[in-house]
């Protein structure tokens, strides 16, 4: 083993004692977190909208966090759960607002698991 080889052994052992640190519940809202700043950025709500924003990308970035979401909310607390909830609302109501063509109520990103939103 040469050392650079060695030196990237050593940085994955650093990376997993370091996650393996790591509460389940900080590991959840940190992924949420990301997906809702990417979800921000593909619905226009960045710096310059015009070159950023996807909405095809952000409808995925929503179900995704939804899910997540969703499935998590019994595993972490109230208060993480609540504003998840909250901040994952802004984002669908921002879709909704961003959309030429509005999805009908409960047809939107993430109203599979969060049921309608309006």
């Amino acid at each position: 083993m040469d050392d650079a080889d060695r030196a990237f052994s050593d940085a994955a052992a650093d990376a997993t004692r370091d996650i393996a640190d790591v509460a389940a519940v900080e590991v959840i809202t940190t992924t949420a977190v990301h997906l809702m700043s990417a979800a921000a950025v593909k619905c226009g709500l960045a710096d310059d909208p015009e070159s950023q924003q996807d909405l095809d990308e952000a409808r995925k970035l929503i179900n995704a966090l939804a899910g997540l979401i969703t499935a998590a909310a019994p595993e972490v607390s109230d208060m993480h759960a609540r504003s998840l909830r909250d901040g994952l609302r802004s984002l669908q109501l921002a879709f909704r607002e961003a959309s030429v063509i509005p999805d009908p109520i409960g047809k939107g990103p993430g109203e599979k698991w969060t049921g309608p939103v309006n």
